[in-house]
């Protein structure tokens, strides 16, 4: 039980790597705050969970919500421990075709959204805390169409190091995952249908030396890592966990 009597906030934590994280946290001892937009998604994590977990529904690009979220923590008369920052938005756009509406989106949620979080959690964390924000290899790759996503996700790794630099008197770690091709509801979203939705697990898993793409709870487990007292000592950096696609 590695996170026995923690508490945890996980923003975008009702799908995919969010919802792995949680089930993960949960499983280990942790209270979780699950923070996503879509209430129905929420209502499927409290029943999953149980008493082991509260929903707040809201938006990071709303810093209304992310207070209504912090008020909720401390309505119940608890501290943070752990705050994964892990929503995120994703499109796909060539940068001939780039306009401020869609630089924007990827801004808002990947670059603004992240640090609002962590900064609106810090009054409530305990010292000796950690902090952990989910980018991608598309910060140190480059894959057509994704200057804005990529752009906004490669934030977090100065984050990581200025923070570091910010908290280190209250011994508050702060690092970013970085995972691969991850097999989530994402892929089904980007695509009209199944086969073409194969069609792109297959493209993932051919790029990748382990042949295939990550599950979820890959990056849980390296998530929980780098919050545990296992990851005690990093801080400051990046954890690739993307099958070596970035290093083959």
């Amino acid at each position: 039980m590695r996170l026995q009597n923690k508490v945890a906030v996980i923003t975008g934590g009702s799908s995919g790597i969010g919802l792995a994280t949680a089930q993960r946290f949960v499983a280990e001892g942790a209270f979780v705050y699950v923070f996503a937009r879509r209430q129905e998604e929420l209502d499927k994590v409290s029943k999953l969970f149980g008493s082991n977990v509260a929903t707040v529904q809201g938006d990071v690009k709303n810093l209304a919500d992310l207070d209504r979220l912090y008020g909720k923590v401390a309505s119940d008369g608890k501290k943070v421990d752990i705050v994964v920052a892990n929503s995120g938005f994703v499109d796909s756009v060539k940068l001939s075709d780039v306009t401020v509406e869609t630089f924007d989106r990827n801004f808002e949620t990947n670059a603004r959204g992240v640090l609002f979080t962590v900064q609106k959690a810090l009054p409530l964390m305990r010292d000796g805390g950690a902090i952990v924000m989910t980018s991608t290899i598309a910060a140190l790759r480059g894959f057509p169409g994704r200057s804005a996503y990529a752009a906004s996700k490669t934030a977090l790794r100065s984050y990581a190091r200025t923070w570091a630099a910010e908290l280190k008197d209250r011994r508050i770690r702060v690092n970013a995952i970085t995972p691969g091709p991850t097999d989530t509801p994402l892929i089904d979203a980007q695509v009209s249908s199944k086969a073409e939705a194969d069609q792109a697990r297959a493209k993932h898993a051919a790029n990748i030396p382990l042949g295939r793409m990550a599950q979820p709870e890959e990056i849980a487990s390296a998530i929980l890592f780098l919050s545990s007292d296992d990851g005690s000592f990093v801080n400051a950096t990046e954890l690739l966990v993307d099958g070596g696609m970035c290093s083959i």
